[in-house]
């Protein structure tokens, strides 16, 4: 029935590669956005909860109260969380110094293993 008023020419199944990428990129963006603006206003509620609830307390309700879907919930606590956490970690780097940490040897790793590898 819908056949006649919808016909398949208008509304192709498949998208160009091209409009497909730039389609991807646009819902990249936007999910970014949302993500964005979630932990803007998590933040914003672990605040003005902080006298009333612990922050993780106080995160857990918000994504509970807007309903935010997993994937998202996720994430966005996730960044939440980081950005709370650079209020702490800071003045804890700035005690240890250079020398206490160990030195990465990434460059010896590798070498080891490259050596050891014989392809035919």
């Amino acid at each position: 029935m819908l056949e006649n008023v919808l016909p398949e020419s208008l509304f192709p199944r498949k998208l160009p590669a091209a409009a497909e990428r730039r389609m991807r990129l646009a819902q990249a963006r936007a999910e970014e956005a949302l993500v964005r603006t979630h932990v803007e206003n998590a933040l914003m509620f672990v605040d003005a909860l902080a006298e009333a609830l612990p922050f993780d307390r106080a995160i857990d309700t918000y994504i509970r109260e807007l309903a935010v879907p997993e994937p998202l919930a996720s994430t966005v606590v996730t960044r939440v969380l980081v950005v709370l956490g650079r209020d702490l970690l800071p003045a804890r780097r700035a005690e240890q110094s250079d020398e206490e940490r160990p030195r990465l040897r990434l460059s010896e790793a590798s070498g080891g293993k490259r050596g050891g590898i014989r392809r035919a």
